[in-house]
Parts: C-alpha cells; sequence; structure tokens
C-alpha cells in the first residue's frame, strides 16, 4: 500500500507542477524523470497537466489580472504579468497564430502556457485556434524538454 501512496504522490507532483506558472512541463519533466517514473508516463502527465488549464486561463486572464491590477497590493505582480504579456504580444502579433504556437513551444524563461494564454487573450485571439495552437506549443515544448531530460540522464550515467 505505501508503495501504491508513493507512486502516485510522485504522479501527482509531476501533474500538479505541470499546472503551474513559470514551472510548467519544463519543471514536472525533470521532476518526474528524477522520481523514476517511466519517460512516457511522464511526458503523458506533464503534457496533460500543461494543458488541462488552458481553456479556462483563455477564457478568464485578462479580466482577472485587469482587476488584479487595480488593488493596492498586487498591483506590481499584476503589472509585472502584463509587461511579460506584452512582451510576448509582439511576437505573436508578427506571426499571429504560428507566434502563439512558437512562445509557448520554447521552453524558455516567461514562455509556456500561462503568457500564451495571456497574449491570446489580450490579443483576442480566436479561442479554438488559440487552444490548438496552445496545445501542439506544449506537445512540441514537452518533446524538447523530454529529449533534453534524457540527453542529461545518459550523459550522467556515462560517467
Amino acid at each position: 500500500m505505501s508503495f501504491i501512496l508513493e507512486h502516485f504522490t510522485s504522479e501527482l507532483s509531476v501533474f500538479l507542477l505541470a499546472m503551474m506558472p513559470i514551472s510548467e512541463l519544463r519543471g514536472s519533466i525533470p521532476l518526474g524523470i528524477s522520481l523514476g517514473l517511466p519517460p512516457i508516463e511522464v511526458f503523458i502527465i506533464s503534457v496533460i497537466g500543461n494543458i488541462l488549464p488552458v481553456p479556462i486561463l483563455l477564457k478568464v486572464f485578462k479580466p482577472i489580472i485587469r482587476y488584479i491590477a487595480r488593488t493596492r497590493l498586487f498591483r506590481r505582480p499584476a503589472g509585472y504579468i502584463l509587461m511579460k504579456v506584452d512582451k510576448g504580444s509582439e511576437k505573436v502579433l508578427k506571426y499571429e497564430l504560428f507566434g502563439l504556437f512558437i512562445l509557448v513551444a520554447i521552453p524558455l524563461p516567461t514562455t509556456g502556457v500561462w503568457t500564451g494564454c495571456g497574449v491570446a487573450s489580450f490579443l483576442k485571439l480566436d479561442y479554438k485556434k488559440s487552444l490548438l495552437m496552445i496545445s501542439l506549443g506544449v506537445i512540441a515544448a514537452g518533446i524538447i524538454v523530454m529529449s533534453l531530460s534524457l540527453l542529461g540522464v545518459a550523459f550522467v550515467n556515462m560517467k
């Protein structure tokens, strides 16, 4: 029973980390591999966890950030978020939906689902097309992060 609970806890940790802003699957995939979970399982859990908030974020991101930006307590963090979204918006405006895909697919800091949803929301991009491009971007980012993680493990094991 303890093994089952421990295994479930590892999977849940990977899933929840994939849903979080900043870490997303850039953090969940290396975590899952370091916990000894099978790579394909880590990939699937991370991709699902990263995509799960997208439909909701596309609908509520803009109104929530605008509301938070008006409060005294959260004015600065909201301003920072808006600055990051504006920076990402420039790339997306140039290439439209393909730019949204690239913004999500490149696994670098301040890119990913949360920024992509913010950009799509603020630019009023088509909901279904944005959902598709962000989801494809997550899969691409997952493949990149998984490849780099497995290469890192292989390199460490060579020594």
